[in-house]
This record gives structure tokens, sequence and C-alpha cells, in this order.
């Protein structure tokens, strides 16, 4: 059996036991809870009953933490599942006495009342946040599959016969070789990496690179596997195959990253490795003062009062103190358009200090549009540009072409039909409108064609500094206007900045493929003084893992397939839910709508549920503080009174209730989180 399908079966029969142990501790508190008790059926309040239902639950359900606690208790250690395990095993064989023995209670006026309630609600509990953390961490896998899935299942090589004769061969991707001749058509996935070797093209490696401008290809230039040709035909020489392609880089990162992230220690489990051992002998310590010099008879009074002491330790409580808070909170991170993977990301996210942003789709809109339009002569105004412009761009499939396109239509320009159109790759485009020739593109088309154009150079570099891409119209060897087009900056991106660092005290920091110019402009704009330029995918996860080493907590905020290990490198993943399917499962936070804002309420309801946990765990661990001494049978000497298990046992639910109910209170305290 596949690894990852043994792992679907175990969280499957995970869901089951978990799914069973809630029902039977459901009807089990119905039936012995005061004021739910009087509405249950006879049957629910028989104690037999009760024991029939708590003993698989106790041994079946909860045999792993059985199976966990026993090691640990050979190797002299002590964990939450030796808490669970010691808590509910007094529980339910002290009930088990009180069911089949009741008379000897009976003789010493002890209320011969069982407590299967508290070790079956428990372990169903417990498991549910186990059952919770394996659902989500299977995640993961899916994440890998769907970037394996991305490739390309075959590649058209070019291979001579045997009469020497060049044929063009479609073979699986796992046979191509290095130095192998491909060919890639229009709207075809490049197999494998390469050099183009005949032919030019544009190429779309968004899915790569996450930057949604396509990049044209010429001779010379390199291809990324799996990436889409757009345009033309061409031929590259395999040069990465197998593991050594980007793609297949990527997806190793992944698996990687995921495979070095730490598990947070918890505090409860930190407490329950020193408070174990210190329960154990204040138990027997308790035994032998009470047989030694406790009343007549001393030998049931002392088992009584040691039962009382591990009640009263139960880790019910300390149990309850995380997993009821993660609810809360994720409940409400859901109600607000955010998915919150498991406890430990809200946990990390509350000590992150700095946050990394990926640009493209993220802080922009991850779609080109146009920002400006100057006409350089007093003939054409800036709607004749445009429709000029458009026209020509028309036929193509270039994203800069569909911005002017688009921007056409919000202005019902009609288009002119265009002949003599030819793009020329790396440079733009020509055509003829009626009589007229037309060239449409970079500085590098001017130079081509000898259009001077250093009157307007100054007005193009002060669009590049803006972060625009720049494109000239030109006829008769005469510039005619210029479009400026840009990925337009998301509009609650500089507010979101803003309260990050001023507000949460949070270093911002840019991250993008773009060039140092482009990614100097959209920095000063949004305020980030620090940003990384012309990062390759494969490079992103090293960004991250650099500002880790300088001691930093770092949250990465990213849409796209190139940031999945970065995301997975992070203390915290952050993936815009407008993003890929694989980003958002290799990250632990995953923000569903597409406002940035939603990032500033995620930090907050962080820091809010941790100090709800800490508030919870803190008095958890002083309930048992107060009421060990008590049950240990402090009062007895001045007061003659004693803890007996019954009451153990309700003070140990009512330390519950109050942990639940501080959980609960979190709804109260994030409602005016909005506002900072």
């Amino acid at each position: 059996m596949e690894p990852e399908e043994y792992k679907k079966k175990e969280l499957l029969r995970l869901k089951r036991k978990v799914i069973i142990g809630l029902i039977a501790a459901a009807l089990i508190v119905w039936g012995t809870f005061p004021g739910l008790m009087e509405t249950a059926p006879p049957l629910l309040r028989n104690f037999f009953v009760q024991f029939l239902l708590a003993t698989p639950i106790q041994f079946w359900i909860g045999a792993l933490f059985y199976e966990a606690a026993l090691p640990a208790l050979l190797r002299r250690t002590a964990n939450m599942d030796t808490l669970v395990a010691l808590g509910t095993s007094v529980a339910y064989f002290y009930s088990l006495s009180v069911t089949f023995f009741p008379v000897i209670f009976r003789n010493i006026g002890i209320p011969t009342t069982p407590y299967f309630d508290v070790s079956t609600v428990i372990i169903a509990l417990i498991l549910l946040g186990r059952y919770l953390e394996s659902r989500a961490k299977l995640a993961t896998s899916d994440a890998i599959k769907k970037l394996i899935g991305l490739q390309a299942k075959t590649a058209r090589v070019l291979k001579k016969d045997n009469q020497g004769q060049t044929a063009e061969i479609d073979i699986p991707i796992a046979e191509v070789k290095t130095g192998d001749i491909i060919r890639v058509r229009p709207g075809e996935k490049i197999p494998v990496d390469g050099r183009i070797v005949a032919g030019e093209s544009s190429v779309d490696e968004s899915m790569v690179t996450g930057e949604s401008i396509p990049v044209d290809k010429l001779k010379g230039s390199l291809v990324i596997g799996s990436t889409l040709n757009i345009a033309g035909t061409f031929t590259f020489q395999a040069t990465k195959v197998g593991k050594d392609t980007v793609i297949a880089h990527i997806i190793r990162l992944v698996e990687e990253a995921q495979s070095t992230k730490a598990p947070i220690q918890r505090l409860a489990d930190n407490i329950s490795s020193v408070f174990v051992p210190t329960v154990l002998l204040l138990a027997v310590l308790t035994a032998i003062i009470w047989y030694d010099f406790g009343p007549s008879p001393s030998f049931l009074y002392a088992i009584l009062n040691t039962v009382s002491v591990l009640i009263v330790a139960c880790p019910c409580a300390m149990g309850l103190a995380t997993p009821t808070a993660i609810m809360v909170a994720t409940g409400i991170g859901a109600q607000n358009g955010i998915l919150i993977k498991d406890a430990e990301s809200l946990e990390k996210l509350d000590s992150v200090t700095t946050i990394i942003f990926d640009k493209t789709g993220t802080l922009t809109k991850g779609k080109p549009a146009v920002q400006t339009i100057f006409p350089l002569t007093p003939d054409l105004g800036k709607n004749d540009i445009l429709r000029i412009a458009a026209s020509l761009e028309k036929g193509s499939e270039h994203s800069l072409a569909t911005a002017i396109v688009e921007e056409a239509k919000k202005f019902s320009l009609r288009l002119m039909p265009v002949t003599r159109f030819k793009a020329v790759i790396g440079h733009g485009i020509q055509g003829a409108i009626g009589r007229t020739v037309y060239f449409f593109g970079n500085e590098k088309l001017m130079d081509k064609e000898k259009i001077p154009y250093d009157e307007v150079k100054k007005d193009i570099y002060l669009q590049q500094k803006k972060g625009e891409t720049v494109m000239l119209l030109a006829a008769n060897k005469k510039p005619l206007g210029i479009i400026a087009v840009a990925d337009e900056i998301k509009p609650t991106a500089k507010e979101t900045i803003d309260m990050l660092s001023k507000k949460l005290h949070l270093e911002p920091i840019l991250l993008t493929g773009d060039n140092a110019k482009t990614a100097q402009a959209i920095a000063r704009q949004l305020g980030i003084k620090k940003y990384f330029a012309q990062v390759l995918p494969e490079q992103k996860e090293s960004v991250v893992k650099k500002i880790q080493a300088d001691g930093q907590k770092v949250a990465m905020v990213g849409d796209g397939i190139n940031d999945a290990p970065a995301l997975t490198a992070a203390d915290v993943g952050i993936a815009m839910g407008t993003g890929t399917d694989v980003a958002i499962e290799s990250s632990d936070i995953t923000l569903m709508n597409k406002d940035l804002r939603s990032l500033l309420y995620a930090k907050q309801l962080s820091q809010q549920t941790m100090s709800t946990i800490r508030q919870n765990l803190f008095w958890a661990f002083g309930y048992n503080l107060i009421l060990i001494p008590v049950a240990m049978g402090i009062l007895y000497p001045p007061f003659r009174l004693f803890l007996s298990p019954a009451l153990a046992s309700a003070a140990m639910a009512l330390s519950s209730i109050s942990v639940v109910m501080n959980s609960l209170v979190l709804k109260v305290r994030t409602s005016r989180l909005r506002r900072i």
C-alpha cells in the first residue's frame, strides 16, 4: 500500500473513532450531568449501561494514549499523553469500582456515583484535535500531487530515421534525454527546461515565476518546463530533464520545507513533564500518610484520598485549554474569510516579526492595466492613440495587448481593420491601417526602425521609474504617442502595509521577480523600505531562510505555485484565496477574499487567541496547584474536611467549564478587532 493511501485510511479510521467517541460521551453526559439527566431515558441513567458505553472508549478509542504514555513512562519522561492516560484511567477505574462494588463506598458514607463522563469526554475531545491536525498535514501531499500534475506528459522530439530524414516523434516525458531537440507549438506546454535553437515566441511563465506579463523568447533564450507557449513555434535543446528541471526542484523544495518544519513544544507538555511525576509522588505520599495517620478505616480513606488527588490532577482543563480556544478562533476566522490550518499556525503568527509579500497577485492585482496615455502630436488625442494601438493589438494574445484592448472597450472605441500585421518578438508589432504603417512597441523597436525618440526619453524614464512598462506608437518615422501599462497595486495594499508597520510593529518586505527599478517603484509607493528584486522561483525559499537566520520570525504571503517552497519554509505561510491550489495547500493560513486587510485581522486574532490559551493554561494549572493539597487532606486536621472523589470530579468539571467559557469570550474580544 502506498504511504499516502495508508495515511488516508488511517485518517478515515481516526475519524470513525472521533465520531463514535463524541456520540458515546454525549450520551453518558446526558445521563449523568445535573440538569440534563432528568430529561434522559432511564437506560442512560443506568450505571452498567454507562460502563458498557465507556469501556470501548477507554480501551479502544483511547488506546493511542496508552501506546504513547507507556513508552514515555519506561523512558522516565512524561507528556500530555501521560496525563490523559493517567487521568482518564483513574476516572474510569474509580467509576468501575463504584459501579460494581457500591457497598464498600456506602459503608463509609461516600455517594456511589460513577464518573464515566469524565474519561469519555477527555478522550473524545482530545482525539478530535488529533484528527483535525492529521487532516491538515495530509493536505501537503495533495499539493505535491498537483505540482506533479502540472508537468507535460509527452514531448515532440526531432529524430532522424534510417533514411536520414528528420521526423517528429511524441515520446513520454520520462524518456526525454539531455541534448534532445524538441518542437513546441502555440498553446502547448514546454515539456522540460532548455535553450531555444530556432524560432521565437512569447511564453507565459506565470505559473512558475508568478509574474503576469509573458516573456518574449528568441534564439538562445532559456525556457522552463511546464510553462505555456503562447504565440510562435520554436525548437529547443533540452538542458535539464527529470529531477533537474525547475518544476521538479520546486516540488523537492516543498517536500523538504514541510518535513523540516519543527512542531511547537506545547506549554502543556512542558508543564506535564514535571507535573505528572510530581502528582504520582504526591498520590503515593497521600496514601502513606492517610494509611499511617488517618482515622479508621484508614485503608479506605487512603484509597479515596489518593483517588481524589489523581482525579483533581486529571488534565481535563489543561487538555481543553488549547483546543477550545482554537475551535472558537478558527470558527471566527472562517466567518471572516480566514482559513486556519491548525493551532500551531495561530501560535506562530502571534510571534511573527517580519512579513514578506510576493508582489504579483498579492500586493498587485496580477493583471496589467493601462496607466497613462501621452499624445506626442497635436493631431491625435488620447482616444486616438488608444484606438490605433488597440486596433493593432486586437489579434495578439500578449497580456499587455489584452490590457490595451480592454482599455479601449471602456471608452467604447470602435477598432479599425489592420493589414500587413507582423509581430516582432521582443520588440512589439507593426501593421497598416488604411495607407499608414504603424509601429507599436518598446525602445528596441524604435531603434530597429530608426525612429527618433530622444525628446521623449525623459518621459519614458519617469514612467519606468513608477514601475510601468512603456510602449511607443509611431508612423512615418515619427513617434505619435506613449502608452504606459502596469500591474496595478491593490486598493487596500498601502493601508495594510501602514497598519502592519506602524500599529502592529512588523517589518514588511517586498519580494519580486521584476527588475530593481520596478521593485523600487512599487516598494516606494507602498511605503516598504526593504525589497528583493529579480528573485527566481527557487531563490524565494533562500530569502526566507536568510531572514530567519537573522533571528526574525517570518510570515510569507503569496499566491503562486512558485511561492509554495517559501510558504512552507516560512514560520507561517499565508496564501491568498485567489491564488493556486498548490500555494493554498502549502500554506498555514489562507485569506479567502481579495482584501489584504484580512491579514491584519488574522494577526490580531492570533494575538487574542494566544492570550486566551495562556489564560486557560494559567487557570487550569492554578486549579491543580490549589486543589491538590486540599485533595491530599490539608483541611482535615483543622476542619475535619476532606475532598471526596465526587467533589474532586465536580471541581474538575468546574475548571473545565471555566476554560470553555473563557474560550467562548474570545468571540466578544475579537468583535472589535476590525478597528486598530
